[in-house]
């Protein structure tokens, strides 16, 4: 392979990859240029009429007989129909193994993919629309396969056509070797931690597990660039690190070189998922339960500000995210992150993110963003998370009666109150008083499996007029020995009652009619979040409407007097 090629590291697969070896040994010792010429006389013949593949009229483009000495445990497809994974068990090693299985090419059509990327990729990527994708780049890759087939005078079956058209679109709009496991949605995470090292992957049934796939050093090189130029970020031995959002909205790390990572570049990408998890997504798996939610639902729809705290992976942002759902349909609202990760279905939604300096330019912070988000005057805001001055300035917007939200990386309350008051961050303890609810969320292990759970809901109360410390209270509790969640009352929906001017048998109603709502739809597995959503913005709308129709439904479910 060329060095041009090779600067490509999500072009042309490796030849270990892709190629099935073939009995004639005349390949043996042939010229790069020579083998192209055996693999055009081998394939020429009449032209081939493309129409769209399916496996059972043309045959499979894909197989696999399995790995000996493993049990295989599952498989299912991650791109039908041309990859899928084969999630085997070893019981010597008591290991599992995610085997992503691809196509495979025998030598010509290895030779022929060469050729065919470096021909097709120069007029596609120079093309105006192609940067603005604003052409169909499959019908545009079928159309220019097909007509450089042609051209070269090859002919091939549909088989083999839709197999290099497989490794065509995974190079131009695909992350190359990493694509199919992109697809997996059952992937939260993929590491990469060096080079000739495989490939590890969270999994949310089989937690972490190494897969076959690996990069040689030039090919890990040139893919953390490729990743880091896609997502308009620059990266270097000089700049080795970069956090960044990639096209696809995925979350990345990335690492160049040996300098700071001595096993060579590496990277983590935090996959992004097209259906953002709603409040039902959230008791489904156990995070919350359903009480909690319809005190958070109150909480959010009455202006109270919150934060989210825990560790690395426990869940903070897709629960702010997914809560952020019962913000009112009209209320303006606005996001101020580092990497994109918030996706609201919220129509009046600015959505803001930092950027580093460029060229004469100068950085643009969460700081600068958050002064400007306070001249929009938005009703909500929410800041991906909380790590330094931007923080002064978040409690000063909940102090002139902006309802904000935002994570931190914190254990529990008190430390989460230790690091707002401390540095780097220095929010005045005066200040700190001003938020109202804080919800601290971990990552744990429960009957042999990674959960995510809330582990307690605290309400800031006040300055200690005694003490002089910041006091709270503990609203609810997960009881780890039971896996249940305790309510202690609440001093906030205490200060809604009073507020609304309702009664206490109001706010009791109120609190039940949102459970029934909640209830109603993780029943029947609301989870889409546009769906969720619409029903959110109709009880909004009309409630009493909303709730009679869940009186009429219930009986036929019974749910009639669950709550």
């Amino acid at each position: 392979m060329s060095r041009e090629r090779n600067e490509d590291p999500t072009g042309v697969p490796s030849r270990e990859d892709t190629v099935r070896p073939e009995a004639d040994e005349e390949t043996e010792g042939f010229a790069p240029w020579r083998r192209i010429v055996r693999a055009f006389e081998m394939l020429r013949g009449t032209s081939l009429e493309v129409v769209n593949y399916d496996p059972t009229v043309h045959g499979p483009v894909v197989n696999f007989e399995g790995l000996g000495g493993y049990e295989e445990v599952e498989r299912y497809w991650l791109n039908a129909p041309f990859a899928f994974v084969s999630i085997n068990y070893d019981p010597e090693g008591s290991a599992h193994l995610y085997y992503v299985v691809e196509p495979e090419l025998n030598e010509a059509e290895y030779e022929l993919l060469e050729t065919l990327f470096e021909d097709i990729r120069d007029p596609l990527i120079y093309r105006d629309d192609f940067s603005e994708r604003q052409i169909d780049i499959e019908a545009t890759l079928k159309e220019g396969l097909e007509d450089h087939l042609e051209r070269y005078g090859v002919d091939v079956d549909l088989n083999t056509f839709y197999r290099l058209f497989y490794y065509l679109y995974r190079s131009f709009r695909g992350f190359g070797k990493l694509d199919p496991i992109m697809h997996d949605p059952h992937v939260e995470d993929v590491s990469c931690d060096g080079y000739d090292l495989p490939i590890f992957v969270y999994h949310d049934e089989h937690t972490d597990i190494e897969t076959n796939v690996s990069f040689t050093q030039q090919e890990l090189d040139d893919f953390v660039v490729r990743l880091a130029q896609q997502s308009g970020r620059h990266i270097s031995i000089g700049e080795p690190l970069v956090e960044t959002t990639l096209p696809d909205g995925s979350r990345a790390e990335l690492a160049l070189g040996k300098e700071v990572t001595p096993r060579g570049s590496a990277f983590t990408v935090r996959k992004y998922s097209d259906e953002p998890f709603t409040p039902i997504d959230l008791l489904e798996y156990g995070t919350f339960d359903v009480e909690q939610m319809a005190y958070l639902w109150l909480c959010i729809e009455h202006n109270r500000s919150l934060i989210f705290a825990g560790g690395t992976a426990s869940g903070k942002t897709t629960s702010m995210n997914a809560v952020s759902m019962f913000i009112p349909p009209r209320a303006k609202v606005l996001s101020i992150e580092d990497t994109r990760e918030l996706s609201l279905y919220h129509d009046n939604w600015l959505s803001s993110v930092t950027r580093e300096r460029i060229h004469e330019g100068s950085d643009i912070t969460m700081y600068d963003l958050l002064r400007s988000a306070l001249r929009h005057r938005p009703e909500y805001i929410i800041v991906g998370e909380v790590r330094g001055e931007e923080a002064i300035t978040l409690f000063q917007a909940m102090n002139t009666g902006h309802t904000t939200y935002s994570t931190m990386h914190a254990d529990s309350v008190r430390t989460t109150i230790n690091r707002l008051e401390n540095e780097p961050i220095n929010v005045p303890r005066a200040m700190v008083q001003s938020l109202d609810v804080l919800c601290v969320q971990q990552l744990t292990r429960l009957e042999g499996e990674r959960v995510r759970r809330n582990k307690s809901v605290a309400e800031i109360e006040g300055i200690d007029q005694r003490t002089g410390e910041l006091d709270y209270s503990t609203a609810f509790t997960w009881d780890a020995d039971e896996d249940t969640f305790n309510s202690s009352g609440s001093e906030v929906l205490k200060e809604i009652r009073d507020d609304e001017g309702w009664s206490q048998g109001e706010l009791l109603s109120e609190l039940r009619d949102r459970r029934r709502v909640l209830r109603y739809l993780w029943d029947r597995g609301v989870t889409d979040y546009r769906r969720f959503t619409a029903m959110i913005n109709e009880y909004y709308a009309d409630s009493e409407t909303v709730m009679t129709m869940i009186e009429e439904d219930e009986p036929s479910v019974g749910l009639a007097g669950s709550d």
